[in-house]
């Protein structure tokens, strides 16, 4: 079967199953870029002359690129679906993939905000309007609940509770998450300014948070939020200004008050509890040092 023909079959696949649109368009990048490569530098076209030989030049050659071992593992993740789609469709009956090692990635400590950081950035919009009034509650949300960008714009109406919030994240799997007073009180004076702000206008979709046209906010939407809110701030420059780094402070800000690991991992809707462990790494020594005097085992006898 020609491997082009595969791809396309296992993206209809991706699809039907109803996997989101960036993770079908990082399958296809990938698939794509090393069906190329089979073409091109191994001069092959069907699926079937494709084994462990070529997999492990293909990475040979990924390495003299200097490509990093996270986004090497990522590749071996999407070729692992990919050909054990092809198995259960009785297209190939071995798995070369299986021979390839995973990469040893180096580890490192994840950095975020400060606290102090975080109370200038949410300090930045005042009260005033719809458009400031829903960034205010944009980052608010993304502090409060380590929600992911693209779970924030998905986020339903119905998804806001009287205490928590459900959120609807990989895999379409949901999760709650506690909705505390602070974050209650500026979702309420949102919510407001939403009614009035949309009262005499059409608006088609349920999402939670809306443009200011009524249409749902895209991820690079939410992105710039967060970006402009770190440079007004004078966020430190070794700080990378995301969505996703407000969800690494969530995260350290959990474990530091005490929070276990396994109830992170829930909050923060890992598959595996070694991906919440990362976080532990992240903790300085000195915050370290400060828990083990609450938790001291003499002092709680």
């Amino acid at each position: 079967m020609l491997l082009d023909d595969c791809v396309k079959e296992f993206l209809f696949e991706c699809q039907i199953r109803q996997y989101t649109k960036k993770t079908v368009k990082g399958y296809r990048n990938c698939l794509e870029f090393f069906v190329n490569y089979l073409k091109e530098y191994q001069h092959l076209t069907d699926i079937e002359q494709v084994k462990e030989y070529h997999l492990k030049a293909f990475f040979a050659y990924q390495i003299k690129r200097k490509r990093k071992e996270s986004y090497l593992n990522g590749l071996i993740k999407v070729f692992r679906a990919f050909w054990k789609y092809l198995i259960q469709e009785n297209y190939v009956s071995d798995n070369p993939v299986l021979k390839v090692s995973w990469m040893k990635e180096p580890k490192t400590v994840i950095k975020t905000f400060s606290d102090e950081e975080v109370k200038r950035m949410l300090k930045l919009y005042s009260e005033n309007g719809y458009m400031n009034i829903r960034n205010k509650a944009i980052m608010a949300m993304l502090f409060d609940t380590g929600i992911r960008c693209f779970e924030l714009c998905c986020l339903p109406n119905f998804a806001i509770k009287d205490n928590y919030i459900t959120i609807y994240g990989k895999g379409k799997k949901e999760r709650q998450v506690g909705k505390s007073p602070y974050l209650s009180k500026i979702l309420m004076k949102y919510e407001r300014t939403k009614k009035y702000f949309f009262e005499f206008k059409n608006v088609k979709y349920n999402n939670y948070f809306l443009s200011r046209t009524g249409r749902p906010l895209t991820v690079e939407a939410i992105e710039r939020i967060v970006k402009i809110a770190g440079q007004k701030a004078k966020v430190s420059k070794t700080i990378r200004c995301s969505p996703h780094t407000c969800r690494h402070w969530f995260a350290q800000k959990q474990l530091e008050d005490g929070i276990d690991v396994y109830s992170l991992s829930r909050l923060m809707g890992h598959e595996n509890i070694k991906i919440t462990q990362r976080y532990l790494e992240g903790l300085r020594d000195s915050q370290i040092v400060s828990k083990s005097i609450k938790t001291s085992p003499l002092m709680n006898l």
